[in-house]
């Protein structure tokens, strides 16, 4: 028996390995099983060459699990290794001591991963012990044991072994228990190595018999060693990857297309990469691409690699030339990676630009579910907006689908206004706004659905891509002043008018949190309703993206403001303003009346101040018209307190805003039931 050591401190050694190249003790198993492909992949490729002229027999990798004994072994019949390659591969570490290992090997992680050293010590991450029983493919070798419990010592040792190959055995410690339960390894298994490129198996399948499972003969196979990606497109029909799909996400609906990639120049990388049906939350749908490295599993984390939009999609990619640390847990700055990155989105830019030219139906069935990923290239990435520009679509309440461009020369003629922008008319929920898309269509214009995750944020970026555009939500403003084309003319109420409907109606707005109401009065026209609620599109377009976009969230805290329009053309309107008039015409008149001397004499004064400086006025002049003033101010609020008294018992009135709320989906708790009664009590 050799004893040896492995030439430094367990502090240099384990602690590195724990805390700084290992930080999740589940990689062990990945390590361990690739470590044992590998070394069954070099010996095929020696038989192949011809270097090695032995029966290759059964080549499958093994995983067994003793809980009594408290073991796991990995098992395989590859390369094996002699006494002197033990000493190379499992020992080197000595050779300049971890540290200097580390950096020596800091610029070419690869040439780690995959092989015995580093890879291997992963496994004292789990266990207290570890043994390697091994035998040398090679003539005349023997059988040799290595042993070592995580401190500098180790012994190496003959043995008995008939089959080339390793064992390498687990003793786990007893903090790391948990590894020893099938469930738990089985799950890493299919995490790590499920599409490893030689057979592993871990135990024997099971079956039901006699009321409980029991083994049988067949192996437990738990990966795919030619999985999709490493196939040619020819070869692979549309079930073939729909079939992929379901394998990797039971529980998703079945993807819109998918891209398959494939290049070996300048860069490798092959794979799978399938475009999903996104249904809310798009922070949901990210990390799901899954990164190998020659069918090694490494992350589901592929920022970097590929751009942010593109985190959106499921698949596989599969690429040695991926930079990665010596734990394959981050990745490392590389040329390569930005090359990567523009080739996937170029891949993606082309595959949609196909589709879109070979068969448009198709694209436009699919567009709810693309625009998603569309719209977030385009927000966040200036070369991809380029391309999607040209196929990108709008979508507009009719179902009816158009390029920018197609859009564009549609509205033009109809939708410019007075000062030669063009208005995009847009809608986010068509039963709530159903009555403002009504009113637009009516005036002959076109109105766009516009009711994404993202169409918000769009919007902004589109009215700075396109040259004198405004986009409006339908529902922003009363119709006939959403495309203004020229001046406004028309017969409106005189002022003094304006304002009694005005107060009428103010003062019986309902309270509600975070909102308030201006109330105006215009001429809409007899046939159209007579109060409509609008919101400005500016202050609403920022509330909207606080909600979405960090460093605007005093907008969110802003409260909702919403015009309130009585159409001083329609029939009940002109009634309640006549019938309040009738009605307070007694109270009214004497405060009108001093309403109107005090006015004069404020204007009096004024015009004997007109070109005077402040301390040419008289003090008495300055503070009658203070007076004058307060005096004026106290007999509006009087006007409104009697017209709020009056219009307090007006039911016409109250049906009218709440008739107006209920449309607009502002109706609620106790004002909805109170409008119920009292539409039960007019009928």
């Amino acid at each position: 028996m050799q004893k040896g050591n492995i030439g430094v401190t367990t502090e240099n050694i384990f602690p590195i390995i724990k805390k700084f190249l290992y930080s999740d003790h589940e990689i062990f198993l990945r390590e361990l099983v690739s470590n044992a492909v590998d070394a069954t992949q070099k010996l095929k490729t020696l038989a192949a060459t011809g270097d090695f002229k032995g029966e290759l027999g059964d080549l499958t990798v093994r995983v067994k699990v003793d809980k009594e004994n408290g073991t796991i072994t990995i098992s395989d019949r590859g390369l094996g290794m002699t006494a002197e390659e033990i000493d190379k591969y499992i020992n080197q570490i000595a050779f300049s001591g971890a540290n200097d290992f580390l950096e020596k090997y800091k610029d070419d992680a690869n040439a780690i991963i995959g092989h015995f050293g580093l890879g291997f010590y992963s496994a004292f991450m789990v266990a207290k012990t570890v043994d390697i029983v091994t035998l040398s493919y090679k003539e005349g070798a023997k059988a040799v044991k290595w042993s070592c419990d995580g401190s500098p010592e180790f012994t190496l040792e003959e043995t008995e072994r008939s089959d080339r190959g390793t064992d390498i055995i687990l003793h786990v410690d007893e903090d790391c228990k948990e590894f020893l339960e099938e469930s738990r390894l089985q799950g890493l298994l299919t995490k790590y190595c499920h599409f490893l490129a030689v057979p592993v198996a871990f135990g024997k399948k099971k079956e039901w018999k006699d009321g409980k499972q029991v083994e049988t003969d067949e192996d437990n196979l738990i990966n795919d060693t030619c999985p999709i990606w490493t196939k040619k497109p020819s070869d692979l029909k549309e079930e073939d990857y729909k079939k992929f799909y379901r394998d990797l996400y039971p529980m998703a609906d079945e993807p819109l297309f998918w891209i398959h990639l494939n290049v070996d120049y300048p860069f490798n990388l092959t794979g799978v990469l399938y475009f999903p049906k996104i249904k809310n939350n798009i922070d949901l749908q990210r990390n799901k691409i899954q990164l190998y490295c020659n069918q090694v599993y490494v992350t589901d984390s592929v920022e970097g690699i590929v751009p942010d939009f593109l985190t959106l999609l499921h698949g596989v990619i599969d690429s040695p030339d991926i930079p990665l640390n010596v734990s394959r847990s981050y990745l490392q700055s590389d040329s390569n990676v930005k090359k990567i990155s523009t080739y996937i989105t170029k891949k993606v830019s082309d595959r949609l630009q196909s589709i879109f030219k070979n068969d448009r139906k198709e694209f436009e069935e699919k567009w709810d579910d693309l625009k998603i990923f569309i719209n977030y290239g385009m927000l966040t990435q200036e070369d991809f907006y380029e391309k999607a520009s040209k196929f990108a679509l709008f979508k507009d309440t009719d179902n009816k689908y158009y390029t920018f461009e197609e859009y564009q020369t549609l509205i033009k003629d109809n939708q410019t206004d007075k000062n030669g922008s063009l208005i995009y008319l847009y809608a986010n929920n068509l039963d709530e706004q159903y009555t403002y898309i009504d009113a637009a269509k009516n005036k002959g214009y076109n109105v766009l659905l516009m009711d994404g995750q993202l169409d918000v944020p769009m919007i902004n970026m589109l009215e700075q891509k396109f040259e004198k555009s405004h986009f409006t939500r339908v529902d922003s403003d009363i119709v006939d002043r959403l495309i203004v084309k020229e001046d406004q003319k028309g017969e409106e109420l005189p002022h003094d008018k304006q304002e009694v409907l005005s107060s009428l109606f103010k003062g019986q707005m309902p309270k509600v949190k975070k909102t308030e109401f201006h109330v105006e009065a215009h001429a809409l026209g007899e046939n159209n309703a007579p109060i409509v609620i609008t919101q400005a599109e500016y202050m609403r377009r920022m509330k909207d993206m606080a909600s979405i976009q960090p460093g605007m969230s005093f907008y969110g805290e802003m409260p909702d403001m919403f015009n309130l329009v009585l159409n001083s053309d329609h029939r009940l309107i002109k009634q309640v303003l006549s019938d309040a008039e009738t009605a307070c015409a007694e109270k009214l008149v004497p405060v009108e009346s001093e309403i109107a001397m005090l006015t004069l004499r404020r204007n009096e004064l004024q015009k004997a101040q007109e070109g005077k400086k402040d301390e040419e006025i008289p003090t008495a002049e300055k503070d009658e018209l203070s007076e004058v003033e307060k005096k004026i101010e106290a007999q509006k609020t009087e006007k409104e307190n009697i017209l709020n008294g009056y219009a307090a018992g007006n039911k016409v009135v109250h049906q009218l805003i709440d008739l107006a709320l209920l449309q607009n989906n502002m109706l609620k708790g106790e004002a909805l039931t109170n409008f119920v009664k009292r539409s039960v009590e007019m009928i």
